[in-house]
């Protein structure tokens, strides 16, 4: 490698690493509402002579609402139907609660009409006609309507050219809405006496009337329109939204508006700051000892990491949840999993070959490892992509924070971790002392593998039939004592109390867990009514709220119920829905991907050995009765990640393996899982730390999703043994793989990158 390729190498480095400084110093990020509170609004839909305000009807409004919600920009929101007719909307850090309040209470019944005529007091409208004053005053007779808000597409709000100050709506229209669209302008051109206009009216108000120029009445309409109407920027903005959002099924009615507070308290936030911070002190201290000055770099690589990937939330304005953060610091101490097989690759070839040299090993190393570090994060994000495309909600978010997560880490690995560690091997006393640099020999744990390894592959059918074995009792955990749904699948009960003296949402929250509440979400809760503290509980009987009355009654004095509200999953069907298809898409493509570069035994193997891993840990939260939650969602998602891309790391070299014909299949099979054995050890010890760290030190709330992903991190490990190696393995058996029916003639797309010698091509980029 070229000094001028790593002068280059550093430079980027050195600017990325500076922006996202600048961010980070600069900005400050937006917190969820377990973490700084937010506002609370309840709406009450009402039913009009067309439409009754049921439930049907209300979670039809809840889906529109979310869509609004997101256009406001909060991101990590709660929605969910109250009762019959009421809906719950939490908006975690929002700055002006009235604004958000008027924009997504508004009906916005949208509706294209043509102007048949000025009216006077004695004009009467006929069936679906209507008088409606126009922007200057002037009333107008109407015509029925030609469509309504249901025929749009987009909404956007822009400045024309040449205009200084007035905004505009610019609109279109969908399948729906096309061919109305065009009948209305081709019957508003010909009526001449009515100054060929149409209106547009939202919520029985004319805001923009315009007459047809006769460009649009000679194209016949077109599939756009701008709507007109004098508007400023923030008026456009919020009309763009709400024509965009859809108009809601039923009015809704604001009957209540507060601000809460954060649903974790001080001491939950803490812990949770001070459980992350050792975990990562005790990854990068493992890392160092494994890996020595090579793992000083990469540790330092794992800080710049961890620096872009926050610069990047906060710029994009993402909101952070507890969780949210937790797997962001689960993220840091997965990341140096690239490091560890560019290091591992390193000390293969320098065992081979020590007169080569540190810097030919290392290189080397690089170039090996990049096939597997490319297939692993480019299924990572092609899942992320597709759910943050095809889902919303939490899962959306989730998305586009593990697809920042991917692409930092990334750059953290093959840029800053090689521009470092390629620095430091260059370096006299390194070259010198081969040993202290980390990669100048294999390690005693792959001397004792290559030497004594055992033969795991021997019985392959016999370890498929046990991995069926514990998926059977899996299913029975979740058949025999079935699932703890939380309030966000399963819908539960919020109640209020106002107490004779003031409390602290700390203290009310330690007297409602130590009740047997320790699912509870308690915070402090302030509206016209004074502060009063909020509890929100799965479903309960009423002698367990009298029980919650009681426990915060002991701290606060004389307790009294004020509010008691039902609620529905926040989680909503649609939006659950969703999240399904989201999933399954984003399955399917990870198979699609893994058959190209694989064949497709090792990707089918590959998902059922991650598919496997999540019906354990499912079905051991089942046997446990631990609750499935918004935390727990958190970490099957994180699961399904380390899963496939842990099943990547042995594919990757059972691929590489098939360049020797000569080998049998079971062999290079075994050969395989044992040669990536140490990094499979490594990687997970450093993930182990951080988890380890949440689940002791972190609090009630991050202790079950430690729990879950340590136990994913475990089942992930064996099951990528003795279900993706082994299952892959049967299936290769049973339809072998034919190098002349393969059109690519190779076994892997990247081995250009290679040259015969297992060293870069002179021009290849690694």
């Amino acid at each position: 490698m070229s000094s001028k390729t790593n002068l280059w190498r550093g430079l980027v480095c050195l600017v990325v690493i500076l922006g996202a400084a600048a961010v980070a110093l600069t900005m400050s990020p937006n917190l969820g509402l377990d973490l700084r509170g937010g506002t609370q609004i309840t709406l009450e839909a009402k039913s009009t002579d067309r439409v009754k305000a049921d439930a049907e009807a209300t979670d039809r409004a809840v889906e529109v609402l979310r869509g609004r919600v997101d256009g406001l920009g909060v991101s990590e929101p709660t929605l969910a139907r109250s009762g019959e007719n009421r809906i719950i909307v939490e908006l975690p850090n929002v700055q002006d609660p009235t604004k958000a309040a008027e924009v997504i209470g508004q009906t916005a019944s949208l509706e294209f009409r043509e102007v048949k005529a000025p009216a006077t007091e004695e004009t009467k409208p006929a069936e679906g006609e209507v008088v409606l004053p126009d922007e200057s005053g002037q009333p107008l007779l109407l015509a029925p309507v030609a469509f309504d808000g249901n025929g749009i597409s987009d909404a956007e709000a822009a400045m024309p050219q040449n205009s200084i100050g007035d905004w505009v709506v610019n609109v279109e229209f969908n399948g729906t809405g096309r061919d109305p669209w065009r009948n209305l302008v081709t019957s508003a051109c010909q009526n001449t006496a009515a100054g060929n206009r149409i209106a547009i009216v939202l919520d029985n108000k004319v805001i923009s009337s315009p007459g047809i120029v006769d460009d649009l009445c000679r194209s016949g309409g077109g599939a756009s329109t701008s709507i007109t109407g004098d508007f400023k920027q923030a008026e456009a903005k919020d009309l763009a939204l709400l024509i965009k959002a859809g108009a809601l099924p039923v009015p809704v009615e604001i009957i209540d508006q507060r601000t809460v507070g954060p649903t974790l308290g001080k001491a939950a936030i803490e812990d949770s700051k001070t459980a992350s911070i050792i975990g990562l002190l005790l990854t990068g201290l493992f890392i160092i000892f494994i890996y020595r000055l090579t793992g000083v770099m990469a540790t330092i690589a794992l800080t710049v990491y961890a620096l872009i990937s926050y610069g990047a939330l906060v710029l994009l304005g993402a909101t952070l949840t507890l969780p949210g953060l937790a797997g962001f610091v689960l993220a840091i101490g997965l990341a140096i999993d690239a490091n560890v097989l560019v290091y591992e690759r390193a000390r293969e070839e320098y065992h081979e070959n020590p007169k080569a040299g540190l810097l030919s090993a290392l290189s080397t190393g690089f170039s090996k490892a990049w096939s597997a570090i490319i297939d692993s994060n480019v299924t990572t994000v092609l899942a992320a992509v597709l759910l943050f495309f095809l889902s919303a909600g939490p899962v959306k978010g989730f998305g586009i924070t593990l697809t920042i997560g991917v692409i930092a880490s990334m750059f953290s690995a093959l840029v800053v971790a090689r521009w470092l560690t390629e620095w430091l091997v260059k370096r006299k006393w390194v070259r010198t002392h081969p040993q202290a640099s980390g990669i100048g020999g294999i390690s005693s744990l792959r001397h004792w593998l290559n030497e004594h390894g055992p033969y795991l592959v021997r019985r392959a059918g016999l370890w498929v039939v046990a991995s069926l074995g514990v998926a059977t009792i899996m299913i029975g955990g979740i058949l025999v004592k079935g699932l703890d749904l939380g309030v966000e699948f399963a819908g539960g009960r919020q109640l209020e109390y106002s107490t004779a003296k003031p409390i602290t949402p700390d203290a009310a929250r330690d007297a409602v867990t130590g009740a047997g509440f320790s699912e509870a979400v308690v915070q402090s809760s302030s509206g016209d009514g004074g502060e009063n503290i909020s509890v929100r509980l799965p479903k309960i009987s009423e002698a367990e709220a009298e029980k919650v009355r009681a426990s915060i009654a002991e701290v606060g004095g004389e307790t009294v119920q004020v509010r008691s509200d039902t609620i529905d999953p926040t989680l909503g069907k649609e939006l659950r829905n969703k999240a399904l298809l989201a999933f399954l898409i984003a399955v399917a493509a990870q198979m699609a991907y893994l058959a190209w570069r694989f064949r497709w035994t090792w990707a089918a193997a590959a998902i059922v050995s991650m598919a496997s891993v999540v019906l354990a840990v499912v079905g051991i939260f089942a046997w446990w009765d631990k609750p499935i939650d918004g935390v727990f969602l958190a970490a099957i998602l994180s699961i399904i990640g380390l899963s496939v891309n842990d099943s990547i790391v042995v594919l990757d070299r059972i691929r590489e393996r098939t360049r020797n014909a000569n080998i049998p299949l079971r062999e290079m099979v075994n050969e395989a899982i044992l040669s990536t054995l140490p990094r499979t050890v490594n990687t997970a010890m450093g993930a182990t730390f951080i988890l380890a760290a949440l689940m002791v030190l972190g609090g009630d709330s991050l202790r079950d999703f430690s729990i879950a992903v340590l136990l994913g991190l475990l089942f992930g490990h064996f099951s990528t043994v003795f279900t993706a190696a082994t299952l892959g393995l049967l299936l290769e058996e049973k339809w072998p793989y034919n190098p002349d029916r393969d059109p690519r003639h190779k076994a892997d797309p990247y081995s250009h990158i290679l040259d015969g010698r297992g060293l870069p091509d002179e021009g290849a980029v690694v």
